[in-house]
């Protein structure tokens, strides 16, 4: 009886060793599955502020979330699928200046099926926060048409996206980020 609970032990030992061994529970969910943005285009490389002032926002035209399976040996379940809570788009200067909008945080409300994908349409990047407030602002006729910082009528961002999610096993799964660079004039 003592060797049986001692190889129980072992193997109950051996068996949390290797669950530790999973890697990012970040980005990849204990089903084996993980967040790729697989396709991504119309995103401007060229924005007015005057004209996005004015209509308040600034999109992408169409970018696709992939679930991928980390190990198809082992076969996929339904809670793999990953209910998409939010995304994130974050701010960096690519030119001198170091002022930055507040970063875009959207709520969402879909699902990304294991092995399959979501396709989001005119998904927005900036809103009239990030757009009416400093550093963008400055670009705005009204304000002067530079760049406080910089003197520039030019301000070049990089922008990140990001998606959060979570498995419907409970596990959070953070997408794959995607960059790429904007620039921004009072007009175009």
């Amino acid at each position: 009886m003592r060797q049986l609970t001692s190889a129980a032990l072992l193997i109950l030992v051996a068996t949390l060793g290797l669950a530790g061994c999973s890697g990012d529970a970040g980005t990849v969910d204990s089903g084996g599955v993980s967040l790729v943005i697989s396709n991504f285009n119309g995103q401007p490389s060229q924005v007015g502020m005057e004209q996005a002032a004015g209509a308040g926002i600034v999109t992408i035209d169409s970018i696709t979330l992939s679930s991928i399976i980390q190990n198809p040996a082992l076969g996929q379940t339904d809670l793999q699928t990953v209910r998409l809570r939010s995304y994130e788009i974050a701010f960096t200067r690519a030119d001198s200046g170091t002022r930055i909008p507040t970063p875009l945080v959207e709520d969402l409300i879909s699902t990304v099926p294991p092995g399959g994908t979501t396709t989001y349409n005119n998904l927005p990047i900036l809103r009239s926060e990030q757009l009416l407030n400093p550093p963008l602002s400055d670009l705005l006729f009204v304000n002067g048409g530079t760049d406080d910082e910089t003197g520039s009528q030019i301000i070049k961002l990089n922008l990140r996206i990001r998606f959060f999610g979570r498995t419907l096993g409970g596990r959070d799964v953070v997408s794959s980020s995607q960059a790429f660079t904007v620039e921004f004039r009072p007009t175009l």
